[in-house]
């Protein structure tokens, strides 16, 4: 990995000024980098999924694998029950394993993410989704870094366009970085916000993405901006790389707490994503 980074590095660089976009050595992944001075000119979409098969375009996505944190200690990528496609739409669903024998845990969930396959930097994503509700349910919408410019977590950063609790009335955003974990610099600027929004319809969760700012959106307005403070830590701004896009549904944690088994399946139904640049 290392050792193809240099080389990383420069085709980014030579795209910044061209209008294809970098393919990765492994032939999979496509880097969309957004070309300077684009700020007054009309969004386009450069990639964009409306889940209209019944299968899961594995050239975009891959289903999440069980992790060790508590967004990803209960995913599966193994159990398609945690997966569906109904009226155009994909289920990320989570559910009680009634097969213990198979794997052990209590509860299941489904995600999917873009890594080694689809990564932008700068630009706007729109994801359009409708949330259902559950003691300890944790539906996400988020991003992470692709090349690991700036070193092990969290120096990358993370964006976190969307995540839920149980039965709030409101979703939380939030701008994570070393920045803000580790040296606790949590309101210089401030580093999220909470909105609220009708859980039981469809929304479209987005962020705008500059070289100098984060703008959080819901249904298209602005609800929160993580500018790019000078004079502060460098960690502040890890957000000049290309990321990749995380959504999943998840159960449990140390921050959503227990789950209520007989309030399962929950799913978060996704309609579509856009990436525009």
């Amino acid at each position: 990995m290392k050792k193809n980074l240099p080389f990383a590095l420069c085709c980014m660089v030579l795209l910044c000024f061209g209008c294809k976009p970098y393919q990765l050595n492994n032939d999979k992944a496509k880097i969309y980098i957004q070309k300077p001075h684009r700020h007054n000119k009309l969004w386009k979409v450069v990639w964009e999924d409306h889940f209209n098969s019944r299968d899961l375009d594995d050239t975009k996505w891959t289903k999440i694998p069980q992790g060790k944190a508590d967004w990803n200690d209960q995913m599966t990528d193994l159990d398609s029950r945690c997966f569906d496609w109904k009226d155009g739409k994909l289920h990320l669903i989570g559910i009680q394993n009634i097969d213990t024998l198979t794997d052990q845990r209590t509860y299941l969930t489904g995600g999917i993410f873009t890594k080694g396959k689809f990564a932008f930097q700068y630009g706007k994503i729109e994801i359009r989704a409708k949330l259902e509700s559950a003691q300890g349910a944790w539906p996400a919408m988020w991003m992470l870094s692709e090349l690991n410019k700036h070193g092990a977590y969290p120096r990358n950063g993370e964006i976190d366009i969307m995540e839920h609790l149980n039965f709030e009335n409101v979703f939380y955003q939030t701008t994570h970085s070393y920045y803000t974990l580790e040296l606790k610099q949590k309101e210089n600027p401030p580093y999220y916000t909470t909105t609220p929004f009708n859980a039981d319809e469809f929304n479209t969760f987005g962020l705008e993405w500059y070289p100098d700012k984060l703008v959080y959106t819901l249904n298209g307005k602005p609800t929160f901006t993580y500018p790019k403070v000078e004079g502060v830590d460098p960690s502040q701004w890890p957000f000049d790389q290309p990321f990749y896009i995380l959504i999943d549904q998840q159960l449990g944690g140390s921050w959503v707490g227990d789950v209520d088994l007989e309030q399962l399946p929950v799913n978060m139904i996704i309609d579509w994503v856009k990436v525009y640049q």
